[in-house]
């Protein structure tokens, strides 16, 4: 076998990787070392920002399979028929915590999929949880602000956290997921993923359906207990990272089968929950689910920093047939995703492997920026129209256009008729068993006991009480005997 020859960036080969350059035997280094001052220099930038929530992830590559006809309710190409095959890549990950966290912790997961269909990259951003903690993204920087590491103390505050939900009734339904046996999932492979928010679907014939998207896994659902998460945490931080890894390496290769809920636009309005509202689900009795097809993950990313780190996700990037509803989380993170992309990566992130489109070609009038590798050529213009063949417009709407009327200004979402923010959590407490509702308030109370203000306490409880008067009481009774142990 040939010897490779090591080289400088700029490829001029290095005669001593080994010793530095230096003024005399044993004497101060010299700053003429092109070498040395380029492989510190590298080394001081090896890391970006990483992302201020969704920091710690995991990710494989895999496809998705249409096992359903769907084309009565969405013309997206990638759904276009039975047994069709879609490349994707799917990038699972904690919320709160930074980089360097543990995986078994209670936290939800993220459950981020970017699907490179013939029609350009569609990305779809969700949650292992159906539901979220607020419901308007102008809340969204508080919210995170409260969860992660307080300014001062430099860790993670119990008062922070529910100071914010006190002040937050519509928190509660998704405090009641958390803190429920399904917080601390036993691996990526063992969790459901949702959509969360709501979506628009339109079909060949200009029709339109409100969905949401359920990922089943097939492997079961396996959670931790708080006890079986701390032992995990303290053996293995990177537990999940470890599970996804070796389970693909050995071939066995973790699937879900998607489904979806399906609203006809025209029933929104009545619904008697505001369809559009994060912090709230759709009825199976209401809307079942219908299968779509299956997903699978069968290849681990060859460069961790590259392919999971560099990944970007933003729910802006649609295709033809697949639009953005009125749900305002999902409004406010059209932008703030794909924004905090081109903060961390730059302005041509797009242009990474990970993140390219790979069974089309991305064609625009983009040029310039930090890292710009697609420039064109001196035949390609940058501006548009031009009469130089340059690419132009389809005339043709991705999605369907949604009706809007009244006056701007900051109004609060409308109101349905089983519109408040304690019902639906009360609804899920009453589905648990007796075994479920145990653990379900041990948990809240371990963790609202540590509060060290009375009142934030109480309102707190109060929310619970609301939700079920059971619940309230028992999530009271534990707090109180915890406070006066």
């Amino acid at each position: 076998m040939e010897k490779r020859v090591l080289t400088t960036e700029s490829g001029a080969p290095v005669a001593d990787n080994q010793n530095s350059a230096t003024a005399g035997i044993g004497g101060p280094l010299l700053i003429q070392d092109q070498h040395l001052i380029e492989k510190l220099a590298r080394f001081n930038r090896e890391r970006i920002p990483e992302r201020v929530v969704h920091a710690r992830g995991s990710g494989a590559y895999g496809h998705f399979e249409v096992t359903d006809d769907v084309t009565a309710y969405t013309k997206a190409a990638f759904l276009s028929e039975v047994g069709k095959r879609t490349e994707l890549f799917a990038r699972f990950s904690t919320v709160a915590d930074s980089l360097g966290g543990a995986d078994a912790v209670r936290d939800p997961r993220g459950f981020a999929l970017k699907f490179y269909t013939e029609e350009g990259n569609y990305d779809l951003v969700g949650n292992n949880t159906p539901v979220f903690f607020i419901k308007d993204p102008i809340k969204f920087p508080d919210f995170i602000h409260s969860q992660k590491r307080d300014p001062f103390t430099g860790k993670q505050e119990p008062d922070n956290v529910w100071d914010f939900w006190a002040h937050s009734p519509e928190a509660t339904h998704q405090v009641t997921w958390l803190f429920g046996d399904r917080g601390i999932p036993a691996s990526y492979r063992h969790m459901d993923g949702f959509g969360s928010h709501t979506y628009l679907w339109t079909n060949a014939e200009g029709e339109a359906f409100f969905v949401k998207y359920h990922f089943k896994t097939n492997q079961g659902i396996r959670c931790l207990s708080a006890e079986q998460a701390a032992e995990v945490a303290g053996t293995d931080a990177t537990s999940h990272q470890t599970d996804l890894l070796q389970a693909i390496e050995r071939g066995v290769h973790p699937s879900w089968t998607l489904y979806v809920q399906i609203m006809p636009v025209a029933e929104a309005a009545d619904y008697r929950f505001n369809p559009f509202d994060l912090t709230k689900v759709w009825p199976h009795a209401d809307y079942p689910l219908r299968r779509v097809g299956r997903m699978v993950l069968d290849r681990n990313p060859e460069n961790i920093f590259a392919e999971v780190e560099q990944a970007a996700f933003s729910p802006n990037n649609f295709v033809p047939g697949i639009g953005p509803s009125p749900d305002k989380m999902l409004q406010g993170r059209l932008f703030a995703y794909a924004d905090a992309h081109r903060y961390r990566l730059g302005v041509n992130h797009t242009q990474l492997p990970v993140n390219a489109p790979r069974a089309t070609v991305a064609d625009n009038y983009g040029r310039d920026g930090l890292m710009a590798t697609r420039n064109g050529s001196r035949h390609d213009k940058n501006y548009e129209p031009n009469s130089y063949g340059g690419p132009s417009q389809t005339d043709q709407a991705l999605s369907a256009a949604l009706a809007v009327s009244g006056h701007t200004g900051t109004h609060p979402a409308p109101a349905h008729v089983k519109d408040d923010d304690f019902f639906q959590a009360g609804e899920l407490y009453r589905l648990m068993t007796e075994e479920e509702k145990g653990r379900l308030v041990a948990n809240i109370a371990g963790s609202l006991s540590q509060v060290s203000r009375e009142d934030v306490i109480e309102k707190n409880l109060a929310h619970f009480h609301a939700a079920d008067p059971e619940y309230g009481r028992r999530v009271e009774e534990a707090v109180r005997a915890l406070r006066e142990d």
